[in-house]
């Protein structure tokens, strides 16, 4: 059995064959335990609602890779959403025309870009710790939201973008398609270009990338900047989905997007990790909150679970390398 285990893991790659092993564990369990889990309601609810937290997750998943942490996702996702809802409002709100919703989208994006240049540049040229650095842009663009729009909702978008939000081809839904295409670009710019490669060095030794003449600092603002331009892109099917956007949407989505980081295989201190991974990760925590509410149980404690799943995946992840270690000494 071991030996099954051991050649299954090595076809499939570290990263993944953990979170494969927790899809097959979630829907054996839910399987049984939750009433109506195989059918087609549930599989659509986790296709729309997979779309947001998954592009959150890209954004937070360069910055890990780094060695660093994007604590203003969700923030910068809604400053992103905010843009082009005030756009789209000055453009004739529910009557405005497409040339709008490109205008917006477009300034969205940059204001996202913009939010993610900064935090690089400071991170890579003050070497502050990204943590801090995120964490002040994340109160930052918190009060200047709930400054502009004092605390409330900005709503009134056409029925074309929400039917982005809503709408479907051959059946898919149009955000998943979007966050589909966005897993596939993360992939090609990970494991096809010289930007990933240097990101994974980055989290590995940053002194030694430096020494081996990568410009860190230049890579390190390049990554930052994507990751708050895939925010930008969160936040444009946020408000699509919702029909409408406020400063403090999603905040709990800031935690689970860390959650499955960590569940798809990637070191939080950064030089290790794979999209693909990461993306069946977040299609079993979906699976998981589905499967408990059909139980019945309150998001709230959905919330605990994913906080006791993190804390055990962190626990396993170190039985397996206490392992690994004790093997390699007895070799």
């Amino acid at each position: 059995m071991t030996v099954l285990i051991e050649r299954a893991r090595n076809a499939l790659g570290p990263e993944l064959a953990g979170p494969l092993a927790a899809f097959v564990a979630v829907m054996v369990v839910f399987g049984f335990a939750a009433p109506n889990f195989f059918s087609r309601a549930t599989f659509g609810s986790v296709a729309f609602q997979l779309p947001e937290l998954g592009l959150l997750t890209l954004a937070m998943l360069l910055p890990i890779l780094t060695g660093g942490l994007n604590l203003a996702i969700t923030f910068t996702a809604n400053m992103a959403g905010l843009t082009l809802a005030w756009v789209l409002q000055s453009q004739g709100g529910v009557d405005a025309g497409i040339g709008a919703f490109v205008l917006g989208s477009v300034l969205a994006i940059a204001v996202g870009a913009l939010s993610g240049l900064i935090m690089g540049l400071v991170i890579a040229y003050t070497k502050a710790h990204p943590i801090l650095v995120s964490l002040s842009m994340m109160i930052f663009l918190r009060g200047l939201g709930e400054f502009l729009t004092r605390g409330g909702d900005v709503s009134g978008i056409p029925g074309f973008f929400a039917a982005i939000g809503y709408g479907s081809i051959f059946g898919i839904p149009v955000p998943l398609l979007i966050f589909i295409a966005c897993v596939l670009i993360w992939h090609v710019l990970l494991t096809r270009m010289k930007l990933g490669f240097n990101t994974y060095m980055i989290g590995s030794n940053v002194e030694a990338t430096r020494y081996s003449g990568i410009n860190t600092r230049k890579v390190q603002v390049l990554v930052y900047t994507l990751s708050g331009a895939m925010c930008a892109v969160a936040g444009i099917i946020m408000l699509a989905r919702f029909n409408s956007v406020r400063v403090g949407h999603g905040e709990s989505y800031l935690l689970i997007t860390v959650l499955a980081c960590f569940l798809g295989g990637v070191n939080p201190f950064g030089g290790f990790g794979r999209v693909i991974p990461v993306f069946v990760a977040l299609v079993v925590l979906q699976l998981l909150s589905s499967g408990l509410n059909l139980m019945g149980a309150s998001q709230h404690l959905a919330t605990a679970v994913w906080g006791i799943l993190m804390i055990t995946v962190m626990i396993l992840r170190w039985l397996a390398g206490r392992l690994k270690f004790l093997n390699t000494n007895r070799g």
